[in-house]
């Protein structure tokens, strides 16, 4: 992969991504697949991206030169610090390394590559399965916290059937991944694998429909 390679480089804008625009792209590894997001750099990037492993499909041992964060969307991830089912989220801080090793189901994963700040040293392996939920702000939100590091959030935010949210702005910026269900604003309408990357003091006013929704949600961690 070239170097110097940019997609939805420019954190001042607003980027929406449907399932049904997704562009699956080969790894240097066989048998891994990727879905870019946004990407600066080349085999070694700054990236948000979706990656799919084939069943029994492995990927070469690497350092985590600026931190590893991913949520198991589909199968199971393993390495050799263990078996990451569904729904698992991990938090791989600076200098970590690992030797991804795929079983028979195969794995899905979202993952967010050389975004983590250099105090931010707090490993996390949360199954969001069976972890607590905590009443909204709201009623019929329901909130895993996952992690917190200065102003950065990341959360899952459970929507059930037609619920609204107030307005409110995003300092520092906000990114949505749909896990389930559809989420809503007065921009548009979002299924299940859309991702929206909202800028600095960007604003909306989000709600659900009768099929609710559940959401990643991180804020505080772009570029202002």
């Amino acid at each position: 992969m070239n170097n110097n390679t940019q997609y939805n480089a420019d954190f001042n804008k607003r980027i929406v991504v449907y399932q049904q625009d997704y562009k699956w792209v080969d790894s240097p590894m066989s048998g891994v697949e990727r879905m870019m997001l946004d990407r600066i750099g080349g085999e070694e990037a700054r990236a948000t991206s979706i990656v799919r492993y084939a069943p029994y499909s492995t990927f070469s041992t690497h350092t985590h030169s600026g931190g590893e964060e991913y949520l198991v969307l589909a199968g199971v991830f393993s390495d050799e610090h263990g078996s990451h089912p569904e729904g698992t989220y991990i938090r791989n801080p600076i200098g970590t390394q690992h030797t991804p090793k795929i079983g028979s189901e195969g794995a899905t994963i979202f993952v967010k590559l050389h975004q983590f700040e250099e105090d931010d040293r707090k490993e996390t392996n949360i199954n969001t399965k069976t972890n607590k939920w905590l009443p909204g702000m709201v009623p019929g939100l329901n909130v895993m916290p996952l992690h917190e590091h200065g102003i950065e959030h990341v959360a899952l935010v459970k929507w059930d059937a037609n619920t609204k949210f107030n307005p409110h702005q995003h300092w520092g910026g906000e990114e949505i991944f749909v896990l389930e269900g559809t989420f809503y604003d007065e921009h548009g309408a979002y299924p299940a694998g859309s991702w929206i990357r909202s800028p600095h003091l960007s604003q909306h006013k989000p709600y659900t429909k009768d099929d609710g929704a559940l959401i990643y949600v991180k804020t505080g961690h772009l570029p202002e």
